[in-house]
């Protein structure tokens, strides 16, 4: 049977609520202060198996929640280097300025308290696969299975060798796809800009969030166009065409933004000058004023680090794992999760957050001694904002299925709405907020006052 739109939104909401009922970590400041390699971590003794998920995204959250929950008797430690979250996923929303900080940003120790697990606030450093032991800069952690979720890490290497010009563009021009200093530096960018070519670009590869980069475009277009700033928005897209949710950008980017967003595909960068601030590809040269380079991603560094990450079809050093068990090859005990993971999957925070169930009841079968559980699929529910000034937005659901003869798992019954106009589209906005809440209390356990 065929799902509408708004039974696929409802069935979205119905799935985060019942959740709810029920990284490497990024780079942060206020990074604990190192111990000595060989101390142990400040954690009390474990009176079960121990759990040990490294990286506090979507993906790590959902891991810990529904780890304890399906095995009471295991003892989960969340181990995150940030003191405090924020969401990737409605930040473009934020930048803005349609939601407040405070929205997208949450407690480690309200999600730790209310779930039942540990929250450890260290950054990770290393494993011992030998001897199941994790390195943190607080000391280390003996575990009797461990997961990492590290998330994405960005790759340069596609535009430049030299680390100058890598820091360079890290620091005065970031892509804002890791949430914290990236986007409030972006945001401080949007704000100030007084006018002439804004660049943004979307990477080739299976990067964060496909939508993200051209609901990124609309909306600060649709910034500029309500407060009366002679700007443009020129987006270099790698791709051939709009990744996902085409028509509906494509239609926004025509009848909203045609005085406002330059949209150039086939755009690979063969060179970028930051001093004369010009992005050279093979067929044009284009000159800017300000900008945000979104770099191909690439799995998070600790994965190599650890030895567990391989060069895939999608992205570079992402986990070397069975893709239906999502065990690291040669380590049953590890999995690997979220953004990391070498499958085509869509690097989503619902994704994510809908994966980490699934995977947690397979670990789950395991510490309690059931039947090893089958491949579940994640859900994609995805809601991207048009416009901002008012509200309009686009939607896709999807699940995915492994097709045996291409051997890769492909989008399956997906329900679309890429009709931005009238009452559907000013609904799919609004179901942004409803999503979102739902999520962070899955994750959190409770609705900010």
């Amino acid at each position: 049977m065929k799902l509408s739109r708004r039974d696929a939104l409802k069935l979205g909401g119905t799935f985060a609520a019942a959740m709810a009922v029920g990284g490497t970590a990024e780079a942060a400041e206020a990074t604990p202060k190192a111990t000595a390699a060989d101390s142990q971590a400040p954690l009390p003794t474990p009176k079960g198996p121990r759990v040990v998920v490294v990286g506090g995204g979507w993906s790590g959250l959902s891991m810990a929640k529904y780890t304890k929950l399906f095995a009471p008797t295991a003892e989960v430690v969340l181990v995150e280097q940030r003191d405090v979250f924020i969401s990737c996923p409605v930040s473009n929303m934020w930048l803005v300025d349609k939601v407040d900080l405070e929205f997208i940003t949450h407690d480690y120790y309200q999600a730790a308290q209310h779930h039942g697990y540990s929250y450890f606030h260290a950054a990770a450093t290393g494993v011992d696969k030998a001897n199941n032991t994790l390195h943190t800069t607080r000391g280390d952690i003996a575990y009797d299975y461990l997961v990492l979720a590290p998330g994405i890490d960005y790759d340069y290497s596609f535009w430049t060798d030299d680390p100058a010009v890598e820091n360079r563009l890290r620091q005065e021009y970031p892509a804002a796809f890791r949430p914290g200093s990236e986007h409030m530096t972006l945001k401080r960018k949007i704000h100030n800009f007084k006018g002439g070519t804004f660049l943004l670009t979307v990477p080739g590869g299976n990067y964060r969030c496909l939508p993200a980069p051209y609901e990124r475009a609309c909306l600060i277009a649709d910034y500029f166009k309500h407060n009366g700033i002679k700007g443009k928005v020129l987006l270099l897209d790698e791709n051939n065409d709009i990744t996902i949710k085409a028509h509906g950008f494509h239609t926004a980017f025509e009848e909203l933004y045609k005085e406002y967003i330059v949209y150039e595909p086939n755009a690979v960068i063969e060179a970028i000058d930051l001093d004369k601030k010009q992005v050279k590809t093979e067929f044009d040269t284009f000159a800017f004023d300000d900008a945000s380079f979104y770099p191909h991603v690439r799995g998070g560094r600790l994965l190599e680090v650890c030895g567990v990450a391989k060069d895939t079809v999608y992205n570079r050093l992402e986990g070397d794992i069975d893709p239906m068990t999502y065990e690291v090859r040669g380590h049953p005990n590890i999995y690997v999760t979220g953004d990391a993971r070498p499958t085509g999957f869509s690097k989503s925070g619902n994704t994510s957050l809908s994966e980490g169930q699934n995977v947690a009841k397979m670990l789950a079968a395991k510490i309690n001694k059931q039947a090893p559980l089958k491949w579940m699929s994640p859900v994609t529910l995805c809601i991207s904002a048009v416009s901002a000034f008012p509200e309009h937005g686009i939607f896709i659901h999807s699940e995915y299925a492994y097709n045996p003869k291409h051997k890769q798992f492909e989008f399956a019954t997906p329900v679309t709405d890429e009709h931005w106009k009238g009452k559907e589209g000013l609904e799919n906005a609004q179901n942004i907020y409803g999503w979102a809440k739902a999520c962070y209390i899955d994750m959190f356990g409770a609705a900010k006052s």
